[in-house]
């Protein structure tokens, strides 16, 4: 092999087309959507009717037929044995597979239709109600996995195992940054009064798999202080610190030239990064020039740092500011028993702000181009977990139906999509896998799903795995 083919070689892909001003270097970065991303989707982009996400995941799962997905005929089959012909054999968790029987617990909640499109949506949830013309419902998601971890792994990264990228990563890789002094993907968590401590999170939710490590999730705290180790040390100024990293940069940078290794510039840049964060998240993350109209509208918690409506307040911030991709995780929503007692708990703390954030996108002209979901990783079963009483029940992970909504960036508003049977336990009409949604959802910003690859250990890897289809009648 001859010296220049061993020198491209080493290279990194960043570094081969910064030196590469003419032909193939040229044509590469004149491809891509924004010229200093590491790295970029291969393939043709499409056209887009979205630029960002907002991800509202609701840990634990919330239970559909509570909220979304009424079955009013089951009033009278309380207590019932749920019929094997509806199971059909159907795999059930450790938690309900002794039990004796399998008592029909029928939603003891009202449900109304609201807005032009009659929308079914439950009193639980009177703000998200107020903005079903919005919304367009998913009620025939379902997915592979029956337990917590291996199903929110599977909606974060399209795999249940642990290893792949995120979206946010995925997205960060395939678009990169619109913002300058803020990251491409944030990522906030808060709790609820259901089950707070119900699932743990893991950085691999947000992390960036075998993707450089640059396109992984930056965890912003509950605190006051939103990013740890931000200011400055005791003695040293901002000039001080920005001649430190200049030089701690030329060390890199010379590391760089002897080894070749991308992470080194993935180190560089981030170091970069926190630099410019330094100015960027303080006036971010300050809240006290906001109107007192945007507390009406997301509620009062919304000025008490961590909880979810000031998360939300925080995620329009940021996608003002360009941020391509925020994901909030909400605990709590894992209803095994005492759901009457937590599920409540659980509205409350969500509705108000949720429906907030779309019609703030709204009212600012953002929500065209910018899409926000709601939805947890399974739903629950209509069955009850242990005991049924009177005024007591409790519901099982569910993989086979499950209800989400999205709003804006071309999802169609005003639809309820798909249908389950009368027993809420089987798609019946329309189903949406997993990887369905995130084929749909790569489709509006812009990305064919099946040209969306990473090379890792000699394979094209890519979010929706080997499935997946756009499901072009959730899209307008």
């Amino acid at each position: 092999m001859n010296e220049i083919a061993t020198e491209v070689l080493k290279q990194s892909r960043r570094s081969f087309f910064r030196k590469s001003a003419t032909g193939l270097g040229a044509a590469a970065l004149g491809s891509l959507l924004q010229a200093d991303s590491a790295h970029a989707v291969k393939g043709p982009h499409l056209p887009s009717t979205a630029k960002r996400v907002i991800y509202l995941f609701q840990s634990g799962a919330p239970s559909q037929m509570d909220l979304f997905d009424p079955k009013p005929d089951l009033n009278d089959r309380r207590g019932e044995e749920l019929p094997s012909s509806v199971r059909m054999g159907q795999r059930l968790t450790g938690m309900t597979a002794n039990q004796n029987r399998l008592c029909i617990a029928p939603t003891i909640y009202k449900f109304r239709k609201h807005g032009e499109c009659g929308a079914d949506v439950s009193d639980l949830l009177p703000h998200t109600a107020q903005i079903a013309d919005d919304l367009c419902f998913i009620k025939s998601m379902h997915t592979d996995a029956i337990n917590h971890d291996p199903a929110i792994t599977f909606l974060m990264t399209g795999s249940q195992l642990p290893g792949r990228p995120s979206i946010g990563s995925w997205l960060s890789y395939g678009l990169g940054n619109e913002a300058e002094n803020l990251p491409t993907f944030v990522v906030l968590s808060s709790k609820g009064s259901g089950r707070p401590n119900g699932q743990p999170l893991y950085q691999r939710l947000w992390g960036s798999g075998f993707i450089p490590s640059e396109h992984q999730g930056v965890r912003f705290g509950n605190t006051q202080e939103a990013v740890h180790y931000l200011s400055n040390p005791a003695g040293l100024d901002r000039e001080s610190r920005h001649s430190w990293l200049n030089a701690l940069r030329e060390m890199n940078e010379l590391k760089l030239e002897e080894t070749y290794d991308p992470e080194i510039e993935t180190r560089i840049s981030q170091y970069e990064m926190a630099f410019r964060m330094q100015s960027s998240v303080p006036e971010l993350t300050d809240i006290e020039n906001e109107p007192q109209s945007t507390f009406d509208l997301y509620g009062e918690e919304a000025k008490q740092p961590g909880t979810f409506a000031a998360n939300c307040l925080l995620a329009r911030r940021m996608v003002e500011r360009g941020v391509r991709y925020v994901q909030l995780f909400h605990r709590g929503w894992d209803q095994h028993v005492n759901l009457p007692k937590q599920l409540p708990g659980q509205c409350k703390d969500t509705d108000q702000a949720s429906a907030a954030l779309v019609l703030d996108l709204k009212q600012r002209g953002l929500l065209d181009d910018t899409i926000v979901i709601w939805g947890g990783e399974f739903g629950r079963t209509i069955y009850c977990q242990e005991a049924l009483s009177p005024t007591n029940y409790g519901r099982d992970h569910h993989p086979r139906c499950f209800t989400m909504w999205v709003a804006g960036g071309g999802f169609r508003s005003g639809l309820s999509y798909g249908a389950t049977d009368d027993f809420c336990y089987n798609v019946t009409e329309n189903p949406v896998s997993v990887h369905d949604f995130h084929a749909t959802l790569l489709h509006t910003l812009g990305i064919e799903h099946e040209n969306f690859t990473f090379r890792h250990q000699g394979r094209d890897y890519r979010l929706t795995d080997v499935h997946g289809r756009v499901v072009k009648d959730l899209l307008s």
